[in-house]
C-alpha cells in the first residue's frame, strides 16, 4: 500500500517503517524458519520471489505492511535498519464489500524479542494507524490454535473469539471499534510519534529512501 510508503511510527519499544527492498534479505532469512512458516501458514520463497512479494505489498491497495524495528537500536543511529529488524505487522483489506474491515497480523521473528511488549505495541500502533488513516472500524485476527501467546495478546487488546476452524486449526478474533474503544486505542498510542520516512533518512544520513521508484 503506497499510502504508508513515507510513514514512520515511533513508539517506546517498537518503531514501524515501510517495507522496502533493503529489508528483504533479512526478511527472507527469517522465513526460512520452519517455526515461522508454521505460525504464519507460509511457504518458503526464493529471494527473488521475496523481492516480488515486497513490490506487490507496496503496490497493492489492500495490503498495508510495516517492518518492526527496535526503537532503542534504531534511534541510536549506530545500526542500519536491517540490524534493528525484529518483525513485521500487516493489515489486509480484502473484503471488497466492507472496506472498513481489516485483518491484522503481527510477527515478532526474532526470538529474543518475544514476550517483551514489542508485539503488543506494534499491534496497537498499526490498529491506531488503521483507524485514523485507513478508516478501519473493525479488526479481525486469524491465529493458529497452538499460538497461545498471540491469542492471549489479542484478547488483552479487547479482541473477542468469534470462530474456530478445526480444519485449519485456526481461531478468529474480532474487535469492533466503538467510540469508547477508539478513545482507549488512541490513549494507548498517544506517545507514538508520526514522522516521514524520507525526512528521517535524510536526518540519519541513510539512503533508504532511494529505493522508492
Amino acid at each position: 500500500m503506497r499510502i504508508n510508503q513515507d510513514t514512520v511510527l515511533q513508539g517506546n519499544r517498537a518503531t514501524l517503517v515501510p517495507y522496502t527492498p533493503a529489508h528483504v534479505p533479512r526478511y527472507h532469512e527469517w522465513m526460512q524458519s520452519e517455526e515461522l512458516q508454521r505460525l504464519t501458514a507460509s511457504e518458503p520463497l526464493s529471494l527473488e520471489q521475496e523481492y516480488e512479494m515486497q513490490r506487490s505489498w507496496r503496490d497493492d491497495a489492500d495490503k498495508c505492511t510495516f517492518i518492526v524495528l527496535d526503537t532503542e537500536r534504531w534511534a541510536g543511529q549506530a545500526h542500519g535498519e536491517e540490524d534493528c529488524m525484529v518483525g513485521d505487522v500487516n493489515l489486509f483489506l480484502t473484503d471488497t464489500e466492507d472496506p472498513t474491515l481489516g485483518e491484522i497480523e503481527i510477527m515478532i521473528a526474532e526470538p529474543s524479542y518475544r514476550g517483551r511488549g514489542f508485539g503488543q505495541e506494534a499491534t496497537l500502533m498499526m490498529m491506531s494507524y488503521g483507524v485514523t488513516d485507513l478508516g478501519i472500524t473493525k479488526f479481525e485476527a486469524k491465529i493458529g490454535q497452538e499460538n497461545e501467546a498471540s491469542i492471549c495478546m489479542f484478547k488483552k487488546l479487547h479482541f473477542k473469539e468469534v470462530a474456530v476452524n478445526s480444519v485449519f486449526q485456526e481461531v478468529t478474533l474480532r474487535l469492533d471499534v466503538s467510540d469508547e474503544e477508539k478513545r482507549w486505542l488512541l490513549d494507548q498510542t498517544s506517545h507514538v510519534e508520526k514522522k516521514t520516512y524520507s525526512e528521517v533518512n535524510l536526518w540519519t544520513g541513510s539512503t533508504q529512501c532511494s529505493y522508492f521508484p
